[in-house]
């Protein structure tokens, strides 16, 4: 057996490493002190896509923006474990800043075209660094493994025509990664979002921590970064991780719901006692508690499966997907629910985690798309009708 066999064959490892855990105090430390939920709150009513402070901070005096990034391109040369981490605590915290669409999803189509040409390598290095912030110019609820959207051309003077709309983190970013169908085929095009020609107009957005926008493109000069066969390969890619590592996200969402709803019915009173203590309420918190530790499984399982590039990573993300969704929306529920009449209060940060959940739920392909992928990679048919 060769040594990449041995690789993709061994049993994942689902637990956390000494350096992950250190990550994970640096990260939540980082975020303790600037993205506590007043800040949030406030920050979801300033206007502004994201907090540029924390955004600078958590990418560059902690370099996490470069997890992906090979150090030979300017990054930390991490994998998707480490990177999970830091999704698990951006998720604990609804922090508003552009990781999931930045250093994920835009790196991981960068890493998927030629590290070679000078273009891609400038463009990692400076995601790495955090100098820019970039984006995949495809509406959030693309999924993995279905038929790519064509929304935008290449008009036959080279340049790039047409729209997409639920662009995540759009309208914060210096960087469009767009799509294009043109005449040569499917190509991935670099746009500076402050060129001419290029309108980014933000949209109503269910989680306001995570804002879209319609990013419309009229006669714009692009800098092709990859052709046919590597384009359609380098967004592909790029969905697939984001989708596994978007349930790290959705785990560390529902974590800070349960604690949270655990903290608070056992401190709030009902006929002299905590309403903790009704066996009702401790069955639910008992259940919701069982159900999160097998999403911790599913998501450590996915990340892992796509850090160490094995076979079973379409499967795992798949099951993780499946599983991390619900779990998150089940237990953002369950925290509005049992907080009361606090819990409907804008003042209280609960909304936040149940809007963020059910944007999650839809992003990067719904529970019900993901079951569908995972039924034809096990073959098993759909029932008849």
């Amino acid at each position: 057996m060769t040594g990449a066999e041995a690789a993709t064959t061994a049993a994942p490892d689902l637990l956390y490493s000494e350096a992950e855990e250190d990550l994970r105090a640096a990260v939540r430390s980082l975020l303790a002190d600037r993205c506590d939920a007043p800040a949030v709150l406030a920050g979801i009513e300033s206007g502004r896509p994201y907090d540029p402070d924390l955004w600078r901070a958590l990418a560059s005096e902690i370099g996490t923006a470069g997890l992906l990034v090979p150090e030979k391109l300017g990054g930390q040369g991490a994998t998707a474990r480490e990177a999970a981490v830091v999704l698990e605590e951006l998720g604990r915290s609804a922090a508003p800043v552009p990781y999931l669409t930045s250093a994920v999803l835009a790196v991981e189509a960068l890493l998927g075209c030629d590290a070679d040409d000078s273009e891609v390598a400038g463009l990692l290095a400076a995601l790495a660094a955090g100098r820019k912030v970039g984006t995949l110019a495809l509406p959030l609820t693309a999924a993995p493994g279905t038929a790519l959207p064509a929304t935008v051309r290449v008009a036959e003077d080279g340049t790039l025509e047409g729209r997409t709309g639920g662009v995540a983190d759009a309208a914060g970013a210096d960087v469009l990664l767009v799509p294009a169908q043109g005449t040569e085929g499917y190509g991935l095009y670099a746009v500076e979002a402050a060129a001419p020609g290029v309108t980014i107009t933000p949209l109503v957005s269910l989680d306001l921590t995570r804002p879209v926008a319609e990013v419309a493109l009229a006669g714009v000069r692009a800098r092709r970064l990859a052709g046919p066969d590597a384009a359609e390969a380098a967004v592909r890619r790029a969905l697939l991780t984001g989708a596994g590592l978007l349930a790290s996200e959705q785990l560390g969402l529902a974590e800070w719901c349960l604690a949270e709803t655990v903290r608070y019915t056992g401190e709030r009173h009902q006929f002299n006692r905590p309403v903790g203590s009704f066996q009702a309420l401790k069955h639910r918190l008992a259940r919701l508690w069982l159900e999160l530790v097998s999403a911790r499984a599913a998501a450590r399982y996915a990340a892992d499966a796509l850090a160490t590039g094995s076979a079973d990573a379409l499967v795992a993300v798949a099951v993780a997907q499946s599983a991390c969704s619900k779990v998150a929306v089940r237990a953002a529920e369950e925290c509005v629910q049992l907080h009361g009449g606090i819990g409907m209060t804008w003042e209280h940060p609960a909304h936040l985690y149940l809007k963020r959940a059910k944007a999650d739920e839809l992003a990067l392909g719904t529970p019900g798309r993901h079951r569908s992928s995972l039924a034809d990679l096990a073959d098993l048919p759909a029932p008849r009708a």
